[in-house]
């Protein structure tokens, strides 16, 4: 099962347990349950919608980018891509959630081809892959399961943008500023927000 395919099933999970007529309020930080709420597990760095959390962030001082670990699997790519000052959100139709754009790793690819390959599907922008530049790695728990991956994340530096084409996954992007809230409401993944300040120079 791909990162896309997990998290549209914890999607689908979250909105079977909210009330009828009940929606989950924007940027509310979710708890993992029976994670953090345990005295002798380590607190996340930080929550988010969908009972996401980010447990831990490795530099890539500390490994390289197609290191493999022993507690959970590489399981998916994320871009930080920058125009100026502005930093590209996608908008994620079925999560109704606004993120940072990447997804899955395929059978036999790389994190930095995966995210290649998903900025290009999700907003069209074509980067070479030595072009994005290694961050580092995160360890996620997804979902009332607390299933736990781990995901490659990438930066990059754009001059000129392409055009935008809404898509299956994505119905709009965003190049925010610091600070900016951003259009239409919704929720936005705090955890994506965290890594954003990661990767800011």
């Amino acid at each position: 099962m791909t990162y896309r395919q997990i998290c549209r099933a914890l999607h689908e999970m979250s909105h079977e347990s909210q009330p009828p007529g009940g929606e989950a309020p924007a940027r509310e930080p979710s708890r993992l349950r029976g994670m953090t709420d345990h005295p002798c597990q380590p607190q996340p760095l930080v929550t988010g919608p969908r009972n996401m959390a980010l447990l831990a962030f490795h530099d890539a001082r500390e490994r390289p980018e197609d290191a493999a670990f022993d507690d959970a699997p590489m399981g998916y790519a994320l871009v930080v891509l920058w125009h100026g000052a502005k930093v590209l959100m996608v908008y994620e139709r079925e999560r109704e959630c606004w993120e940072l754009p990447g997804g899955g790793i395929e059978p036999g690819e790389s994190p930095r081809a995966a995210a290649v390959r998903e900025l290009r599907e999700e907003t069209g922008q074509l980067l070479e892959p030595g072009e994005l530049r290694f961050v580092g790695h995160t360890r996620t728990a997804l979902g009332a399961s607390g299933r736990v991956l781990y995901g490659g994340v990438f930066t990059a530096r754009i001059e000129r943008p392409r055009t935008f084409v809404p898509n299956n996954e994505v119905s709009a992007v965003h190049w925010r500023a610091e600070g900016e809230a951003l259009p239409g409401g919704g929720m936005v993944q705090t955890v994506d927000e965290y890594i954003v300040e990661l990767c800011r120079d």
